[in-house]
């Protein structure tokens, strides 16, 4: 009987995938299952990914491994194949939505590097102008953090989350 799964990244709340992306993860995994036992090698489960556009670093791969492979056999059945894909989803997303927070930081005069500070003055006349209604004191009391004229990213972010 197949253990549950390990507590990490791979285990909790996972978008959903469409049928549409649930057909291509079967032709991918279907592709590098040549003897169709139901699992594919984790040295294949990189091309598999990478055929998806997915292309994880050494680091994420073996995070993902030990997440999903539940017997411990170095064999990766399309149930956990699928968690992979919608962790990768979910990273995705993440990493979309951070794009967008360094993009904003960046054009408020931060660096693109993460670096640098930008203006509350600043902040404040553009959420003015675009007349938004976001207390930015209010918003840094709750993120735990004092306003004292600037921000770095990493506050910046901790405000706007």
């Amino acid at each position: 009987m197949p253990n549950k799964p390990r507590d990490g990244p791979y285990s909790t709340n996972l978008p959903p995938l469409n049928e549409d992306e649930l057909e291509m993860c079967r032709k991918a995994f279907n592709m590098f299952d040549k003897e169709s036992s139901g699992t594919i090698d984790t040295k294949d489960l990189r091309t598999a990914l990478s055929a998806l556009g997915q292309n994880p670093s050494e680091e994420e791969m073996f995070v993902m491994i030990s997440q999903v492979d539940e017997e411990g056999s170095r064999c990766i059945e399309f149930s956990e194949f699928v968690r992979v894909i919608q962790f990768n989803k979910a990273l995705s997303a993440r990493d979309a939505d951070e794009l967008d927070t360094l993009d904003a930081f960046a054009a408020l005069g931060g660096n693109i590097d993460r670096t640098g500070k930008i203006s509350i003055d600043k902040l404040k006349a553009i959420c003015e102008e675009f007349e938004l209604t976001i207390n930015l004191d209010r918003l840094a009391k709750d993120a735990e953090h004092e306003i004292n004229g600037t921000l770095t990213f990493e506050e910046f972010k901790a405000v706007l989350a």
